[in-house]
């Protein structure tokens, strides 16, 4: 169900989404950008944390035994609250901030490179949408303006990459308790001496494509609403079309989840981690191959809701009381 999905900051990718603005020119904003980035980064870490560690497949906790708004019986795996007061039994409350560090630099480093592609390519040398402009106009300029986003987009994933990587896979030594990835610097020399410089870009595709088509699905889809649907003669049209692209980001995001689940996924396979071996996944030969795992086992949208997570076997199996 859509209201049990993550909210849209727990889908955008780390240098934001659709409709959210680079940092401006100027050295006082950017810094803004990126002292508010690293805020949000860090108030949600335990949410993206406790992602993480359901996306991977690690159930520490038993199932309960609830009931549906029809009254049958259902089993519940724990939602994120319980699973978080484990991960606290376990590590105390600093171990929800496992893999902050490389993270907040990840975000960082977006926030900056976005800002520096807007420097380079700024927003002022291009025409926005107005409602003066006739269909063929506006549907051009929208292209032109996701083109741009997309642009952006891409280039900052990419320098961020690296990091997501190391946040991923010190995440995910909770699974097996394990210490190979203990600081910045450390896990740096250890992928490149282990995987070379290609290691630090598994499960780079998956985000990249889930990214172009966030972004494009969004802006079309916001695009051909406001103009088609929305009647200018309606005295909340411009308020509708203002939160247009922001309900289309949210089922959007919701559609391209298997391509962050898969990212995620290749990030942390077959990198010495328990987590990233059998029985949790088998070692992937590519990103596509973890696809069809995934949709030949039903999971391609695991995770993406952490309120209320059916578990698979039928609540019959056990007894209630």
């Amino acid at each position: 169900a859509m209201a049990e999905a993550l909210p849209p900051a727990g889908r955008a990718p780390p240098g934001g989404g659709v409709g959210r603005a680079p940092a401006p020119a100027g050295d006082g904003s950017e810094r803004l950008f990126v002292v508010l980035g690293a805020g949000l980064a860090a108030a949600s870490h335990p949410l993206l944390y406790v992602k993480l560690l359901v996306q991977v497949g690690h159930e520490p906790l038993p199932p309960i035994v609830g009931r549906n708004v029809l009254g049958r019986k259902v089993l519940y795996l724990p939602g994120f609250f319980t699973y978080a007061r484990h991960i606290v039994e376990v590590d105390g409350k600093r171990g929800l901030f496992r893999g902050l560090t490389p993270r907040l630099i990840s975000s960082t480093l977006s926030t900056i490179t976005r800002g520096s592609v807007k420097k380079a390519f700024p927003l002022e040398d291009m025409e926005h949408v107005s409602n003066k402009d006739d269909v063929k106009t506006s549907l051009r300029k929208v292209v032109k303006e996701t083109s741009h986003e997309m642009m952006m987009q891409c280039v900052s994933r990419l320098v961020s990459h690296p990091l997501h990587v190391i946040s991923m896979r010190c995440m995910v030594q909770f699974v097996g308790r394990e210490v190979k990835y203990s600081g910045v610097f450390s896990a740096i020399s250890r992928i490149f001496k282990e995987e070379g410089i290609l290691g630090f870009f598994v499960g780079l595709v998956p985000h990249v494509l889930g990214d172009v088509i966030f972004l494009w699905c969004c802006n079309l889809l916001a695009h051909f609403i406001n103009t088609y649907a929305v009647d200018d003669n309606f005295s909340q049209a411009s308020v509708i079309r203002s939160y247009t692209k922001f309900v289309m980001g949210i089922a959007v995001s919701m559609l391209t989840y298997p391509f962050l689940l898969v990212g995620d996924l290749m990030a942390v396979n077959n990198c010495g981690l328990r987590a990233g071996l059998p029985p949790y996944a088998p070692a992937f030969a590519s990103w596509i191959h973890c696809w069809r795992y995934l949709s030949a086992q039903g999971q391609l949208f695991r995770g993406s809701s952490l309120l209320f997570r059916r578990a698979p076997v039928p609540a019959d199996c056990f007894p209630i009381d």
